[in-house]
């Protein structure tokens, strides 16, 4: 099992930044990409941006150029740092692991922590 605990969300005016950090815990050696997916409300989850353990990283393209995902192997910490935050940026976001079990991939996520950009 992986543990994924979030912290760095909270509330921040239009324009202003936040970062997110994740750490996990438990059987981590396995863990292969990690990321951040966010919800809003009356929305599906969507993905944000997220890294493989070898530095790949996407983006969704509504984050492209503001926000940048990076990860410490050594600390098992994924980060999002958020810059240039819009009030449409609001929602809960939530940290996601997985690994490859044989030839399964499992998902684990993070309790989830909200993120409020106030116009």
């Amino acid at each position: 099992q992986v543990q994924l605990v979030e912290s760095g969300g909270g509330l921040v005016q239009a324009g202003g930044s936040l970062r997110l950090s994740c750490a996990a815990s438990g059987t981590i050696f396995s863990i292969n990409a990690m990321g951040w997916y966010r919800q809003a409300p009356g929305k599906q989850r969507e993905l944000v941006a997220r890294i493989t353990r070898g530095g790949i990283t996407n983006y969704a393209d509504s984050v492209k150029g503001r926000f940048t995902v990076s990860r410490d192997n050594a600390k098992n910490t994924v980060y999002l740092q958020m810059n240039s935050l819009k009030p449409e940026d609001t929602a809960v976001y939530y940290c996601n692991a997985n690994r490859l079990v044989g030839t399964e991939l499992l998902d684990y996520w993070g309790q989830g922590t909200q993120v409020t950009v106030s116009s």
